[in-house]
């Protein structure tokens, strides 16, 4: 029975079993060839794979009924869920969140329930890219993770809290892969080179040193990419002598242009970097970030919004300028576009960087909204009333009020709240400083009073 169920499994070719996913053909790419079989084999991921981490344990005690893999391209996602499958003795299938049906779903649920019934073999349900899954396919596989009839590992490049539903994140061990080390993939690529499952041995392959170390660094943490970048220097290089010679030269033409990892988790992480090292007055570190976001083609008016908004709530007054600066860079960007608008936001946020920093007014204002929120709102005292209107002053409205440009200094001693509250404290940095001396010379005007 369990052969009749592997013959009958097939949805376009898209998902396999354990055994035919680690014997792969010698004309499938080379990091398919080099696909490890055992938790030795694999690459990086030793927060999650050590001996005693949760995973590690999930996975040596056969004690897991659902696990949500994220994390960048070319990290070893698909591979882990094998491996998974392999150490667990489980059926596994694969399903795509691009092309995969509810009622493919259900047809691999009915088959795991038949493996389960005839020959007590457990089945893992793999899906990648599982955020592409809208609510409703989701929800499909609820019931079945609930009752055992499947395992079930999903795999996204997407923050999962963003993309899966609360009760499947719920019912499931959550786990983050990081980007390679460039010591990680420089040893699978000289795996593939001095290896015998990554090429022909009828010829010899010599990478140079500052070869392996490109390949490495400009991968970027994605081991799949490597590997396909050094498959295609190696196929593609004449032999010289019987030996293809893997340059410099040669590995910097086989990856053309320097990808960024820049999926919704590098939109927020990037831009978060570059709001605190602003915030920290670190205009290098800020430089740095705006340089990420431009080369992934981050909306520049998104980067342009994020400045003004910085300019207000990190600089405030301790540098009034910083806020017109900002709002022109704005709309500067707005009419010039890439590639010169990397030069006004450069100037903005070397500005912002090392201007003075003072959230006094970010913090008064959101303390204001508290109190009219949380507490009895004030009435408006009846000498600040409008009194400009028929029947205003028979109702008292405008009574007594001090008209301040009327006395000295500008200014009359006089309540404008009805209650003694404190929202604006200003700072000693930049211009606030004079803003503080100011209020304080105020303040003492109304003690004497």
């Amino acid at each position: 029975m369990e052969n009749l169920l592997f013959e009958t499994e097939n949805i376009s070719g898209e998902y396999k079993t354990v055994e035919e996913a680690v014997n792969v053909h010698k004309d499938a790419p080379l990091p398919a060839r080099l696909r490890p079989t055992t938790f030795d084999e694999y690459a990086g991921q030793l927060h999650l794979l050590d001996k005693g981490r949760l995973l590690r344990r999930a996975i040596d005690a056969d004690r897991f009924a659902s696990i949500i893999l994220h994390g960048p391209p070319g990290t070893g996602k698909t591979t882990l869920s094998e491996l998974i499958a392999s150490a667990t003795d489980s059926a596994f299938v694969r399903l795509s969140g691009v092309s995969s049906t509810v009622a493919d779903i259900r047809k691999e649920i009915g088959y795991a329930v038949q493996r389960k019934s005839f020959a007590n073999r457990r089945t893992i349900i793999f899906i990648d890219e599982i955020h592409r899954f809208n609510k409703a396919q989701q929800d499909v596989l609820l019931p079945d993770i609930e009752n055992g009839n499947i395992r079930f590992i999903g795999a996204t490049t997407h923050n999962p809290n963003f993309y899966i539903i609360g009760p499947l994140l719920s019912r499931s061990l959550v786990f983050k892969l990081e980007p390679l080390s460039i010591e990680e993939i420089t040893a699978l690529l000289k795996r593939a080179v001095e290896g015998d499952i990554g090429f022909d041995k009828t010829y010899k392959i010599d990478v140079a040193d500052d070869a392996y170390k490109f390949l490495a660094t400009s991968s970027e943490g994605d081991a799949r990419k490597a590997l396909n970048a050094l498959e295609i220097a190696v196929t593609t290089t004449e032999q010289a002598k019987g030996v293809i010679q893997i340059t410099l030269e040669v590995a910097e033409e086989s990856i053309q242009q320097k990808s960024i990892l820049y999926g919704d988790d590098g939109h927020f992480d990037t831009a978060s970097a570059f709001i605190k090292s602003m915030r920290g007055s670190d205009p290098d570190a800020a430089l740095y970030w705006l340089a990420k976001m431009l080369h992934a083609g981050e909306d520049i008016r998104f980067i342009a919004r994020r400045i003004v908004i910085f300019a207000s709530e990190d600089i405030g007054n301790a540098d009034p300028r910083a806020i017109t600066l900002a709002v022109n860079a704005m709309q500067a960007v707005e009419m010039i576009g890439m590639p010169e608008a990397r030069i006004i936001l450069g100037q903005a946020v070397t500005y912002c960087a090392t201007a003075p920093k003072s959230n006094a007014s970010y913090v008064g204002i959101n303390a204001a909204l508290s109190d009219i929120k949380e507490e009895r709102v004030q009435p408006v005292p009846k000498h600040l009333r409008d009194a400009h209107y028929a029947g205003a002053k028979k109702m008292g409205h405008g009574e007594g009020y001090i008209y301040p440009h009327g006395e000295k200094g500008d200014f009359a001693v006089q309540n404008y709240m009805g209650v003694a509250k404190k929202y604006y404290s200003p700072t000693d940095s930049g211009y606030e400083s004079k803003i503080k001396e100011r209020i304080a010379f105020w303040d003492s005007l109304r003690n004497n009073d």
